[in-house]
């Protein structure tokens, strides 16, 4: 039985939400039903279909929102941005889809989580949001498809894994290699033994970059055109510049990104060579830098080196010098080395090898590593049955902390050892302090 409310008690917001969402809904239904909404002549019935909301929704969430909503099994009702005209572009995406007005937007994510209807969310802000819209979302009782980084610091990863299992939600990460044919070829010749025994793999990062620095000061925008507190979120105050938000210049910045910008790209290539190496439940126990690149060691001999360019076995093509060089086999390329042969695939979908006999495993992929398709659908079908995705919350957190551990090891500039089971440096205390970082009220985990 629900309390009594006192007389002229205000109702709370989260409850006025609730309750317009239900009022309106029951207010609205049509007289007559199409028969695709019954789940006839090909269409989803709404009991089989997945309400689903999204957050922060960018160029690469836009890619990943169009492919869900590809989906006949997806019914996309409410965006979220903190910039009025995200808002407006997403809900115009959708209602053109739909042909229909019912995406509603949000500023403020907990408007859109406060809805009884919406089963699932795309959460694809800046990384500094990854993870406490994703834990704040598990808490409303949404799944979960996060973009990477899923989080700033070993301490975010840690506490989004562990509220995802407590709470059972299915939860995927955004590192799609996982399900994309070519990187999954690759992995089985080392997972087999094709390669012999596995010793070494290369994951390809960007450089690295670490900068503390303020852009000038601007003019702050009314708050409805562009909410500069909701988008600083838990991190650190600082006046607004239109370059962070509407130019998406954040990346780089210590306070906005995730490990020294380690985890763009290392979040998808140490991921898969976490799978190569069947470590997805461990991490490497040892990380070295030296210059831009890091070498790190993992308990059974198995050697990772993160590096941003000199891909060997293929011809390097044009470099954008600012972030990466790019390998015959596409950005992303990833290598592993056996006694007996090696392999180096990247996200063109091509794939190079040795010896020649192994090319008898070998077919064409036409799937770019950049496409979410398979991922997404993976998600989908895991939100139905309630399984475990590709990408889960417990792979995410060994290969995310993997990336964290290696980027701090790069910005102490030294040699650290890391305890898997503990998740914590050995014998170094100021290792062990950058494994989490101040959030700023509200705004904590």
């Amino acid at each position: 039985m629900h309390a009594k409310k006192s007389p002229g008690r205000s109702t709370t917001r989260r409850a006025f939400l609730k309750q317009s969402v239900m009022t309106g809904g029951a207010l609205m239904a049509p007289l007559i039903v199409p028969s695709h909404v019954l789940g006839r002549g090909g269409g989803v019935a709404p009991s089989n279909r997945i309400v689903l909301g999204g957050i922060g929704i960018g160029p690469r969430g836009g890619q990943v929102l169009a492919s869900m909503i590809a989906e006949q099994d997806v019914q996309y009702l409410a965006t979220c941005d903190v910039q009025a005209t995200m808002r407006a572009s997403v809900k115009a995406m959708a209602d053109e889809h739909y042909g229909n007005q019912d995406c509603k937007t949000y500023h403020d994510l907990r408007e859109l989580l406060a809805r009884p209807d919406i089963d699932a969310v795309l959460i694809a802000t800046g990384d500094r949001w990854h993870a406490l819209g994703s834990i704040l979302a598990a808490k409303a009782g949404k799944d979960v498809y996060s973009e990477k980084p899923c989080g700033l610091t070993i301490g975010q990863c840690q506490a989004l894994a562990d509220t995802i299992r407590r709470t059972g939600r299915v939860f995927q990460a955004g590192t799609q290699r996982r399900n994309v044919p070519n990187f999954q070829f690759a992995a089985h010749l080392a997972r087999s033994g094709k390669l012999g025994r596995l010793h070494t793999m290369h994951a390809s990062i960007y450089k690295l970059e670490c900068n503390t620095s303020w852009l000038p000061a601007e003019p702050e925008p009314a708050k409805d055109v562009i909410d500069w507190d909701m988008w600083l979120g838990p991190c650190p105050w600082r006046p607004f510049n239109r370059s962070y938000v509407v130019d998406r210049r954040w990346r780089g910045y210590y306070d906005f990104d995730s490990g020294a910008k380690l985890l763009d790209w290392g979040a998808h290539t140490v991921d898969i060579c976490q799978l190569a190496n069947k470590a997805d439940d461990t991490m490497p126990v040892e990380y070295e830098p030296s210059g831009g690149t890091i070498y790190a060691r993992y308990a059974n001999g198995v050697k990772l080196v993160m590096r941003p360019e000199g891909w060997i076995g293929q011809p390097l093509a044009a470099a954008n010098a600012a972030n990466f060089a790019v390998g015959s086999t596409g950005t992303c390329p990833v290598r592993f080395e056996g006694d007996e042969g090696w392999v180096e695939t990247g996200d063109n979908g091509s794939i190079e090898l040795h010896p020649a006999s192994l090319r008898h495993e070998w077919r064409a992929f036409t799937m770019r590593g950049t496409d979410p398709a398979q991922h997404t659908r993976e998600w989908l079908d895991c939100v139905k049955s309630r399984g475990l995705p590709a990408a889960n919350f417990s792979v995410m957190r060994h290969s995310h902390l993997a990336c964290h551990a290696a980027a701090i090891a790069w910005m102490l500039g030294r040699k650290v050892r890391f305890d898997p089971a503990k998740e914590e440096f050995i014998g170094d205390e100021e290792a062990n302090r950058m494994r989490s970082r101040a959030m700023r009220e509200p705004w904590c985990v």
